[in-house]
């Protein structure tokens, strides 16, 4: 492809509301445009990315024996109300109604859909094992669409899912799922952690996300570099730094109009990992008191997992329930409200809450003074502890580029797909669910691989193989060996991005920096005179100096071609 011919708006400031880097430099190097709060226009640059990265994925799918297919966008809302997230999904789904007054949504997934089709042509065991694919647009009303392509309203998404006999099939489609995503992300080229995950929305019994580091990230986990244990912190276990054990015997201490778990700490001189900290929430079974220790904090989706959903107490329910105010509640005598503690107060002595205004205890221990159930529901921090091998745990921000998922019979049970065993019994299908974000994919790649120049991209996805850079468009010899080169490199199937621009020689090389497409090929006047043509390797900046009989065998050899 030509530049002059190409649609390439490089900018040389990229809007000032662009923050992660991969923003910036999609918006700056040509490759997005912005139509909307989360809603991209990918251009001719920003296209051919993704196409390298889907038929990566299609690749990969094939391999595996999944079969692709491809699912409507606009789906009818029974399908969804048999299932129940019809109702139980929010404000992130787009509803409509069609011209007959019927109610429709835009698929911010396809479980349901897919689910619906195999509960309509699977009738039998030896009609599975069966797993089909997509790379369909789906549709999320993001409240906060941020950080470019990272977090949008419509992006384009990789779904699998597999439809077994049994667990035991399951099993097996979802190690070739996580073995296939491995040779994706390593063929994209991205560092990545598969971490163990909370199926939220989606339901099932076991899921595990595949993460890229980036300081860009907007999800947190944590890793143990001894054992190898990696989870996202909204599922990670760690035992927090323990504490000196203090031989308080209980002792009411009185802290006049002194709330907060920080008055009391600076008044009573004591750093708060010594105090225990009391949460009313208000569940759907009615009140629960969350207990964590003064330094940690509840972490919402650890206690659903544990009481359903649930929300924090008002003012006056505090008051109402526990019967005094909030700021001075403590764990102990309250036999008619469920207790939930985190397991790192199983161990010490604490100061808590005296359950009347304007009073602490100093001496609180756990199974004397105050009983509960025990979880671990407090937010994994860098220098906790790994429960599995006691090594300290390090906590990296990190960019979601997948996630799998066992669904089990969840969805097949809901909309009757069922089949018919070996035994004439009817079954529910078992099921998974996978999922894959191209552009997330591109976007993390940008996030690891760039520099103050511009973008480096992993040669696999590049939107193409080598950028041709005649310098000087006015000069014959220029020009003839550059055209006599850009169809030799078409010939043997190089893709090649010639910048056939009358433009200086330092716009070219900004633009080709910017841009960062992996080798740049460089025609200089002086070179050619001496039958040489410059190579340059825009990861490291090397540079080479072949003969133009050497030029097609050099760049064989640097894109594997």
């Amino acid at each position: 492809m030509r530049f002059s011919r190409m649609f390439i708006p490089t900018l040389r400031a990229a809007p000032s509301d662009a923050e992660a880097v991969s923003h910036i430099l999609m918006l700056r190097a040509g490759y997005i445009r912005q139509l909307a709060a989360g809603l991209y226009i990918f251009l001719p640059l920003g296209w051919r990315v993704l196409g390298k990265i889907n038929a990566i994925l299609k690749e990969e799918m094939d391999a595996i024996g999944a079969q692709e297919i491809s699912m409507p966008i606009l789906h009818p809302a029974e399908v969804w109300q048999q299932t129940g997230r019809w109702d139980a999904i929010g404000g992130e789904m787009f509803r409509l109604k069609d011209r007959n007054d019927r109610d429709f949504c835009l698929g911010m997934t396809h479980e349901e859909i897919m689910t619906w089709l195999a509960s309509r042509e699977i009738r039998s065991y030896r009609d599975l094992p069966q797993t089909w694919y997509q790379i369909q647009t789906k549709l999320r009303d993001e409240a906060r669409p941020k950080s470019g392509v990272l977090r949008t309203r419509e992006f384009i998404m990789k779904d699998s899912y597999s439809f077994d006999v049994d667990e035991q099939g399951l099993d097996n489609n979802y190690r070739l799922h996580a073995e296939a995503y491995h040779r994706i992300y390593n063929r994209c080229g991205l560092r990545f952690i598969q971490v163990e995950s909370d199926p939220g929305m989606m339901g099932g019994g076991y899921s595990h996300e595949f993460m890229a580091p980036s300081p860009a990230g907007e999800d947190q986990v944590a890793l143990c570099p001894k054992c190898g244990y990696a989870a996202n912190v909204e599922l990670a276990c760690s035992a927090p730094v323990g504490i000196a054990d203090k031989a308080w015997q209980p002792e009411e201490v009185h802290t006049p109009e002194k709330r907060t778990l920080q008055e009391v700490s600076r008044f009573l001189k004591f750093t708060p990992e010594y105090f225990i900290k009391s949460v009313l929430m208000i569940s759907e079974k009615g009140p629960v008191l969350a207990l964590v220790r003064g330094d940690q904090e509840v972490h919402e989706k650890k206690l659903a997992r544990v009481i359903g959903g649930h929300r924090p107490a008002q003012k006056s329910e505090v008051k109402d329930i526990l019967g005094v105010e909030a700021g001075f509640i403590g764990p102990m005598g309250h036999e008619n409200i469920r207790v939930i503690a985190d397991t790192c107060l199983k161990e010490g002595t604490y100061i808590a809450g005296a359950n009347r205004q304007h009073y602490h205890v100093k001496g609180i221990k756990a199974d004397r003074d105050f009983f509960a159930e025990w979880h671990d529901i407090h937010i994994a921090r860098q220098g906790d502890s790994c429960t599995a091998c006691g090594a300290e745990l390090t906590v990296e921000r990190v960019i979601e580029i997948g996630n799998i998922f066992k669904l089990g019979t969840k969805y097949s049970s809901a909309l009757r797909a069922v089949f018919l065993d070996e035994s004439g019994n009817e079954k529910p299908i078992v099921m998974g669910s996978y999922g894959i974000g191209p552009a997330r994919i591109a976007a993390a790649a940008i996030e690891q691989n760039n520099d103050k120049d511009g973008i480096i991209w992993p040669r696999s996805i590049a939107p193409f193989d080598v950028e041709l850079i005649p310098l000087n468009m006015n000069d014959t010899m220029t020009v003839e060996t550059a055209d006599r080169l850009y169809q030799e490199l078409m010939n043997d199937r190089i893709d090649v991005l010639m910048d056939d621009r009358q433009e200086r020689a330092g716009v070219k090389f900004k633009d080709a920096d910017l841009i960062g497409i992996p080798t740049q090929i460089i025609l200089g006047e002086k070179n050619l005179r001496e039958g040489l043509i410059e190579i340059k390797d825009r990861k490291t900046r090397e540079t080479a100096k072949v003969g133009m009989e050497k030029v097609l065998a050099t760049v064989r050899a640097l894109t594997g071609k």
